[in-house]
């Protein structure tokens, strides 16, 4: 059997982290710590348990299950909820969503700025086309990825932003402000909801499948090594995922002296390297965000590729799917960063707690996995409250359900009306279970 060596499961590790952390993730924590201030600390404790503590526990599931872990929710679940939920989950993260995301951010973060206005069109259609163009390239041999990733693009990733956080710590932008909104009375709540933002729960699926084919392909066969490997990675990503999110943090917390309260975490960014860099401050955060936005669009269509590839039996190959996902990327990532993110919104608020209740019941399939009762009665009920969210998020209201949930369900305010019913149905899976008798064999 092939043993990976320590510098090989940094390697991994790297690699992990560069595909995790996109334009999104340097976006969000600058934005909350700025409206949060003095409140940071607890915001941040929030965010940090949805925006890191849950693909956490993602990429130990999936480590617990040798990396077999789309096959096991085939296994738990109805084959028809496995498919519709995996098809969903990966065009998110892929070519519908997050991917056309990460080209339409780091144009206007990173390139934009140096445009005038009337050449704003076209410089997006050739910056994007070369984006796109560099994600195929790639991403076309994933037995590669490690190397091209992991060895290449993360240190100078990882470069840059030490290179930001260290000026913003030597050189604060000014002092703490007060917290502003809803940081001011629930800044744990609302840092907790900013880490779903992220998306790095969904990705956790996409891309721990795509670390344990790239560890399977350099010789590693055996399923305990393999997760064993994963959980190592793991631990590297989300220690250097913490470090980041608390420094652009602190970044955002000491700048609205100076910048006041900005629209977005990209244009704080903005103004705050500008200021701590000058002209050449625009260059930084332009390597900033187009190698974050790379790495992360590389690794989501590689694994989106890798899936629907097994989901038709090989009849269309990883390299012709990757290319149309990326083609289809360049297309909607034309259409505009404000358009993308609202039609992602009402998705992501249908999908996320049912991969919530997944990885939590699956972190003890050894013990319950046989109770095939426990998945079912939770995941349909957390689909239910789940669409409630999903179709208030897309502006189709029901005011008297809405009015009764309010009432008499706990956290339905907070779009997390689904935790409840999830726990009930777990309770009642399990109780169903003790009246049906456990298989000879597993």
């Amino acid at each position: 059997m092939t043993q990976f060596k320590k510098g090989e499961i940094l390697t991994i590790g790297f690699m992990m982290f560069s595909i995790f952390f996109g334009a999104g993730n340097l976006i969000f924590p600058p934005a909350l710590g700025q409206a949060a201030g003095s409140h940071t600390l607890i915001a941040m404790a929030g965010f940090l348990i949805t925006g890191v503590g849950l693909p956490l526990l993602g990429i130990t599931a999936i480590a617990l299950q040798g990396g077999r872990y789309i096959e096991l929710i085939n296994r738990r679940t109805y084959h028809w909820f496995a498919v519709a939920l995996l098809v969903v989950l990966y065009l998110c993260i892929g070519p519908v969503f997050a991917v056309p995301r990460t080209g339409a951010v780091s144009f206007e973060i990173g390139i934009r700025p140096f445009l005038t206005e009337d050449s704003y069109t076209f410089g997006q259609a050739i910056y994007t086309a070369l984006f796109f163009g560099a994600t195929y390239y790639l991403s076309l041999n994933p037995n590669k990825l490690i190397d091209r990733i992991g060895k290449m693009l993360t240190p100078a990733l990882l470069i840059v932003l030490v290179v930001l956080f260290v000026k913003s710590f030597m050189s604060p932008l000014g002092d703490i402000l007060p917290a502003t909104g809803n940081y001011i009375d629930t800044p744990f709540t609302q840092g907790f909801q900013d880490g779903y933002q992220t998306m790095d729960l969904l990705a956790s699926v996409a891309i721990g499948t795509l670390v344990v084919n790239a560890v399977r392909m350099r010789g590693v066969t055996d399923n305990r090594e393999i997760g064993r490997i994963c959980l190592l990675a793991g631990l590297i990503t989300v220690f250097l995922m913490s470090c980041v999110y608390g420094s652009l943090a602190y970044l955002g917390a000491t700048s609205a002296m100076v910048l006041g309260h900005s629209p977005n975490g990209g244009q704080l960014l903005a103004s705050a390297v500008t200021i701590f860099f000058g002209k050449a401050g625009n260059g930084l955060l332009a390597a900033i965000i187009i190698l974050a936005c790379l790495t992360t669009s590389c690794g989501m269509l590689s694994g989106g590729s890798w899936f629907f590839n097994k989901l038709f039996k090989n009849r269309i190959s990883y390299e012709r799917l990757l290319l149309i996902f990326t083609l289809f990327s360049f297309a909607v990532s034309n259409i505009g960063l404000t358009q993308i993110i609202a039609l992602a919104v009402p998705f992501l608020v249908t999908i996320y707690p049912l991969v919530i209740v997944f990885v939590a019941i699956s972190l003890f399939d050894r013990f319950v996995g046989w109770r095939k009762s426990i998945y079912h009665y939770a995941l349909n009920l957390t689909l239910v409250f789940a669409l409630i969210d999903g179709l208030n998020a897309a502006g189709i209201h029901f005011h008297a359900l809405n009015q009764l949930l309010t009432d008499y369900l706990p956290f339905y305010t907070l779009t997390m009306g689904w935790v409840v019913p999830a726990i009930c149905g777990t309770l009642v899976g399990f109780i169903v279970s003790l009246f049906r008798k456990a298989p000879a064999e597993r």
